[in-house]
């Protein structure tokens, strides 16, 4: 997670630094960073579209200049020619919908991720297409499923250990 936290840093967006990187075998394959596509005049240049608009967070996600960390990791992979099927996200953020839709058909089926938002309809196709959302109590390095903080889970407590 701290290298999505890195990621993130590159952002120039005005409300939120997300960054996301997709990892298979303890192998960073790619990452992403929510930003506006090639040749596109950057939020802290031209100002926030959303601002302007006035539009509330999570209201109207689809007008943006940037496009997410999320989808971005998808495009750097496919530019690049690399499979991301099976591998694992890590991501500052949960997911939105979109995002949610184009891993899933990527074939990501496990999300590790800093802060979250609710979503119904998303976390109802998650548990549909039997992926897997786990959110990190980052206070503590750990993580925290359903609630309860901390991991039982091997594969998960090397997943941090590897992180540093």
């Amino acid at each position: 997670m701290d290298i999505a936290r890195l990621v993130a840093e590159r952002s120039t967006c005005l409300r939120r630094q997300v960054g996301a990187v997709l990892v298979r075998d303890r192998r960073i394959l790619c990452t992403g960073y929510n930003g506006p596509p090639h040749g596109v005049p950057h939020c802290d240049a031209v100002g926030c579209l959303r601002t302007k608009l006035k539009l509330a967070a999570g209201e109207r996600i689809e007008i943006c200049r940037g496009i997410h960390a999320e989808q971005n990791a998808l495009v750097q992979a496919a530019a690049f020619g690399i499979a991301v099927r099976g591998a694992t996200l890590y991501c500052t953020h949960e997911p939105c919908i979109t995002c949610t839709k184009m891993l899933l058909n990527a074939g990501i089926g496990l999300f590790i991720v800093g802060e979250s938002y609710p979503d119904t309809l998303r976390q109802q196709m998650l548990r549909q297409a039997c992926g897997k959302l786990r959110l990190l109590d980052n206070t503590r390095r750990t993580e925290a499923v359903d609630g309860k903080p901390g991991s039982r889970h091997p594969r998960v407590r090397r997943a941090h250990r590897a992180q540093g």
